[in-house]
Formats: C-alpha cells, structure tokens, sequence
C-alpha cells in the first residue's frame, strides 16, 4: 500500500516553487490505495466517515477489498443495509492514539471505539489477522493493512454465562435475586465469575444462608462485579477494585498468577458486548459478611 500524499507549493526567497510532502487523513489515504473501496463505502453507510477524517489521532486496522470479499455471500450487503450493526464492526478496526508495529507487537490486547479488545497474536495478528503492511502514515493517525476482517462478540456477559454449564449456578442465583437484567444492561461490567464448582466449595450451610437470604445473596453477587471493562492488562496494574457494592477486592498478582481476594483467576478476558467476564475458582464473600460456619 502506497500512502496517499498532498503536496503543498512553498515560496523560496528567490521565488522558487519547492513541493514538499504532507499526509493526508486516514480515509483519503485509505481511498488513494485504491484496494480498501469496500472499507470506505462501509465507512459513509454507518456514518463513520467524518469521524475518521478528522477525529483522532486514531490507529485503523484496516481490511482490503480482498478480505472483505471473504466474507460469506451476502454479508458485505447486508451489513451495509444495517448501519448499527455495521458501525459496531467498523469500530472495532479503531483504536485510540497512535499505536506503532513496535508496540502492537509488545501489547496483548488493544482495546477499540466499539469498547471491545483485539487480541494480539504472533507475526504480530490481530485477532489471528495477519497485518501484511504496518505504519502507514496519515495526518490523523496511522494504518496497518490486515487481510481479514475482524468481528466482534455479539453476545452479552449473560449470554456467555448461560451458554456455558460451568456457570449454571451463577446462573441460578442470578435470577433469584433479579439481577440478570442488571448484568444484561448496557454497562459495561466485569464479572469475577465463579464456577459451579467454587459455589459447591462453599459449605453448604454457608450456601444455604447466602440463597435463602436475598440481601446477602444481592450483596455477595454484586461484590462479583466491577463497573466498566477492566481487562487483564488493567487488572495486573491494580491493588484493588471497587465492587458495585461499594466495598473493595484485593487484587494481587505473582507472575502469571492473579488473585482477587484468596480466590484465583483462571481464565482472563471473556468478552461480551457489554463487558467482560474472568473466571475465579471461589466465591468472593465481602467484607463483614458474617456466615454460619463462622459461627
């Protein structure tokens, strides 16, 4: 991909005309490619073209006609029929600030406008894309070329945990207290997700107590759950989080280990739409809580 490039005429003491090169905008160097027509018509269908053309600085992981063409038959269509949903794949591409190969390379995860992160991979790829020109240069920003194009979850943090029997329990008791519309909202959360097996390592009387009594049970699973999207990257650069209950989760990471409170996270960075679930291997019980084995 050649960079597209405005030349402006400066005046020499001696009246000579001298160009001297000047990059233009994201979506001007995109169109003077010529191999990225699909992004840009894509770009005016979901109304994202201005924002592109002067917003920023922006980093664009931008698909070639070709990866697009990849794409089953239709979708490239009926995307652009639907501009919402569109947009929400196109935002996707976007990340803020000016995000070089070099630290592309060293950054697991990116996070982008539509609040999802990509994932870094070898080579480096984004989201198993293979980036096939890096650091293209524009006014605004900077663009590297991928080969395919990137898709986002389109399921809700609910809906991840209800597809998955490891999370019945959660599940359960998060309809018993009328929280799964909550979870379900817009957002975004994270979630401290335990499985069923950390609620079966709760004792029983202890288990119990908590479903039986709705203020605690309210009270423990909000301590479960954080406003906003706190990725992994964010997590190992903390002491401790706020729970939506107001009191506090002690975060602490040895390595490759991290732990909030004494329970360990065994998975990191499940995403949904509207936020982001870590799987912990026991139930986080608040400050205070007193329950029956303690007794």
């Amino acid at each position: 991909m050649v960079a597209s490039l405005a030349f402006a005429a400066a005046a020499c003491d001696d009246d000579e005309d001298m160009m001297t090169p000047q990059a233009v905008d994201l979506v001007a160097t995109a169109e003077a490619a010529g191999s990225f027509n699909t992004l840009v018509a894509a770009l005016e269908a979901a109304g994202l073209r201005a924002t592109l053309e002067s917003g920023g600085p922006y980093t664009v992981f931008a698909p070639t006609d070709a990866a697009f063409d990849a794409l089953p038959a239709g979708t490239v269509d009926a995307l652009l029929a639907d501009p919402p949903a569109l947009s929400e794949i196109l935002l996707y591409h976007v990340a803020e600030g000016i995000i070089g190969s070099g630290d592309v390379a060293s950054t697991p995860l990116i996070p982008t406008l539509n609040g999802q992160a990509v994932a870094v991979g070898a080579g480096p790829t984004i989201d198993g894309a293979a980036i096939t020109m890096a650091d293209v240069d524009a006014s605004n920003g900077v663009i590297h070329v991928i080969d395919q194009v990137l898709l986002p979850v389109d399921e809700t943090i609910t809906d991840i945990a209800a597809a998955n029997a490891d999370f019945s329990t959660l599940v359960s008791v998060l309809e018993s207290a009328g929280l799964m519309a909550t979870v379900s909202g817009d957002g975004p959360f994270t979630v401290f997700a335990p499985t069923n097996a950390a609620f079966d390592a709760l004792p029983q009387e202890d288990l119990d107590y908590i479903v039986n009594n709705m203020d605690v049970l309210v009270d423990v699973l909000t301590y479960h759950v954080v406003a906003g999207r706190v990725f992994s990257t964010d997590v190992v650069g903390l002491s401790s989080a706020t729970a939506l209950n107001g009191d506090d989760i002690a975060v602490t990471v040895d390595g490759s280990t991290v732990m909030m409170n004494s329970a360990t996270v065994t998975a990191l960075d499940i995403q949904g739409t509207n936020g982001i679930i870590h799987i912990v291997d026991q139930v986080l019980l608040p400050p205070g809580l007193e329950l029956p084995s303690s007794s």
